[in-house]
């Protein structure tokens, strides 16, 4: 069989399988070898009848001497029962609702059983695995060994699996391994046939660590790779020196009615760096919740503008470009800009302390005249009738909501400089309220410069955070009716809930480790409208009938989700129930309380960015973290956010008990489960990118390295890192 033959061409393969290995993402032989067990179950103890002993999970072989099936009285539950016999005793083996084993174990087969020794007036093992075994006992798949167990999907399991992966394993040969041999040999990996059969026939622990490692480095290599060719190219790119001019800056700083953090100054000079170089500049300004982002932003379009470039300036929603909008213009206000916005319901200028609405045509053509300063708007910027005259900055704002195609649309709106002068591309500086775990930094944002906000400014007051356990939900209802008396506004959080046989249960959706993801079935529904609906018909309808509630949710329109949020900034809404929609960037000085329902199955990063929607105004501010879960590891971690503000040390602490799917989800990122867990290694991540970085400077078009060369060309259609 061909390495990457579709599993179309394999006859031992019926079409029900094929769509079910499908599922998985496994339509090649390739993609059955690259699906890795995410554990294994340590049936290599093999012991004769006569040790075993209580509670240890041991492997029995020896012949069937007798089966029978009987139900029970009561539940009407088939039970299968064989008896196993060797030299040294008689052991029985208990199987519930199996009855169909009857007709595959029959008596004087030699098998092997494997599992967990239980007693009930003498020894037995129940539910085990099993397998009928060679009078030799070689070729074992399900028992007497490490025993991978593997994602898996309705109707196909890891026995499956592994009987399949068995038969084939002799394309493993095929592979070609793509990783250099020097980085091979100075960081001590395994060739990578040999790690593919330790990772799925293992004779030891050891071994399956060794394999891991070597498939790590595989993936975050061809990451870092991909990121540090991506700035290679970048920075190859021409853009227009715009000079630091000290006594402006300083000028607006000065006058700003608040005091810039040592953060913000730093960041700022950093960029201004950039916007002084003819290449362009590719930063992306990380800063927690109410770090003072925007400042930092304006005073990079200020520079720009007064030596007489554009600035585009992009926001995810209609009602955050307005915000942006609002805030730009009286930080500007004693400048004599032209301050635009564009979205698909709105097109004006502010200018001179008055706002012109135009026709839309009437702002493109101002835009592509070169009159207009700065342009904030949505996609709506991205249009192929937009166009700049002499753009040279793109801000964007939230970057991980926009796609790549998204972002390079605005970086690539070209302006010819002068006659005789290359083509010239904007710098470009993208913003995020999430703060990012190094490892992450490093990795998935390895093209892209880094400033860090990691500062409060003085006088924002803390948010005090309260964990709700269901006692004390009475008390805290009667708390949000006083502040919504006294004219506060208040959010509620609502997590998904599973859709399972017409009903809906409240469960922990939060699946990012393997192990819980594998018992995921398909056919259960997560739904998060549907969490909404039930919460607002409560709160409407039987806990606060006399205010005025609101729901928001991602199946509404555009047009709809922005009149909600317009209404409830502008205090015509008391309590808002909504999903994550509201995570970011959304300004509501007037809100007070952040209420989360099952707070447990949210990320702390999350919880935080939660909480950072409300303290933006004068009042005491609060969140409230509402749990049904009485165990103690989540309680603290909730603890965590209630004793910390900090939104790096949460995203630390959260990767650490979370895995990097809360910041960087597989099913975005195109991403394989074992780089993503991989992502919490700083060890393994430096390593690699010391490495990556090696090569790029020896030998940055991979010449020597075609099997690399083509690899990374496949990886680059595979994996898109937003």
């Amino acid at each position: 069989m061909e390495i990457n033959s579709l599993l179309e061409s394999i006859p031992r393969i019926s079409h029900t399988y094929r769509k079910r290995l499908n599922k998985l993402g496994i339509k090649t032989l390739r993609d059955l070898f690259y699906h890795f067990p995410f554990r294994y179950d340590d049936f290599s103890n093999i012991k004769p009848i006569g040790d075993l002993k209580l509670n240890e999970t041991a492997t029995i072989q020896g012949k069937i001497i007798e089966t029978k099936n009987t139900r029970t009285w009561k539940k009407r539950i088939y039970v299968t029962e064989i008896y196993v016999q060797d030299d040294t005793g008689i052991i029985k083996a208990v199987w519930f609702n199996q009855p169909f084993l009857i007709n595959n174990l029959k008596e004087n087969d030699l098998v092997s059983i494997s599992g967990r020794i239980n007693f009930e007036k003498t020894l037995y093992i129940s539910n085990p695995a099993y397998e009928k075994i060679s009078q030799s006992k070689s070729g074992l798949r399900h028992t007497g060994r490490l025993v991978p167990v593997y994602p898996e999907t309705s109707g196909l399991t890891s026995r499956y699996l592994r009987y399949l992966i068995q038969i084939f394993s002799n394309s493993i040969n095929q592979i070609n391994d793509w990783l250099p041999q020097e980085i091979k040999k100075s960081q001590g990996l395994l060739t990578l046939n040999l790690a593919l059969r330790y990772i799925h026939f293992p004779a030891s622990f050891k071994v399956i660590e060794q394999a891991r490692h070597r498939l790590a480095f595989d993936e975050l290599f061809l990451i870092q790779l991909f990121a540090l060719q991506q700035k290679l190219r970048w920075q190859k790119e021409h853009s227009s020196k715009i000079n630091f001019d000290e006594s402006l800056i300083k000028k607006f700083v000065d006058q700003l009615p608040f005091k810039l953090t040592d953060a913000q100054r730093k960041a700022s000079w950093e960029i201004l760096q950039d916007l002084n170089r003819t290449r362009p500049m590719n930063r992306l300004l990380e800063g927690d919740v109410g770090s003072g982002k925007t400042v930092v932003a304006t005073i990079a379009a200020l520079q720009t503008m007064t030596e007489g470039w554009q600035v585009a300036f992009m926001a995810p929603t209609e009602i955050l470009a307005n915000q942006h909008w609002q805030g730009i213009i009286e930080l500007l206000k004693n400048y004599n800009f032209k301050i635009g916005l564009l979205t698909a319901s709105e097109s004006k200028v502010y200018f001179k302390k008055q706002v012109v609405s135009y026709k839309k045509s009437g702002l493109l053509e101002k835009i592509s005249q070169g009159e207009i300063d700065i342009l904030i708007g949505t996609h709506a910027l991205i249009e192929k009738k937009v166009s700049f005259k002499k753009l040279d900055l793109v801000i964007l704002d939230e970057q991980h909501r926009f796609g790549v195609t998204q972002r390079a649309a605005l970086q690539k709106n070209v302006t010819q400089i002068a006659d005789g002068l290359p083509s010239s591309i904007p710098h470009f500086l993208s913003m995020t309220a999430t703060p990012i775990p190094r490892t992450l930094a490093l990795t998935i944002y390895g093209d892209l410069d880094i400033s860090i906000l990691d500062e409060m400014p003085k006088g924002r007051q803390e948010i005090i955070t309260k964990i709700v356990a269901p006692a004390n939900r009475t008390k805290a209802y009667e708390f949000i009716r006083q502040q919504a008396k006294e004219g506060r506004q208040i959010f509620v959080i609502c997590p998904r809930i599973e859709i399972a046989n017409g009903k809906s249960q409240m469960t922990n959706y939060d699946i990012n480790n393997a192990d819980m993801r594998s018992t995921i079935s398909d056919n259960r529904n997560w739904d998060e409208v549907k969490a909404v609906k039930e919460e607002y018909e409560k709160l409407s309808k039987v806990i606060f009938p006399d205010l005025k509630i609101a729901m928001l949710h991602g199946k509404l329109k555009p047009k709809e989700k922005e009149k909600i949020m317009f209404d409830f900034k502008a205090s015509q809404i008391d309590i808002l129930v909504s999903t994550s929609v509201v995570e970011v960037g959304i300004d509501i000085p007037n809100a007070t309380v952040m209420m989360i329902e099952g707070a447990e199955r949210f990320g702390l990063a999350q919880l935080h960015q939660f909480r950072g929607r409300v303290g933006r105004g004068p009042h005491q501010s609060y969140c409230f973290l509402f749990t049904q879960s009485g165990s103690k590891n989540t309680n603290a971690r909730l603890k965590a956010l209630v004793t910390s503000n900090n939104g790096f040390e949460l995203a630390e602490k959260d990767l650490q008990i979370r895995g990097p799917g809360e910041f960087l989800g597989t099913q975005q990122s195109g991403l394989p489960d074992l780089s993503m867990a991989s992502l919490s290694d700083i060890v393994l991540i430096k390593n690699v990118r010391q490495e990556a970085q090696k090569l790029i400077q020896k030998d940055p078009e991979l010449k020597n390295y075609p099997l690399l060369k083509e690899k990374i060309k496949k990886f680059k259609s595979s994996v898109h890192l937003e």
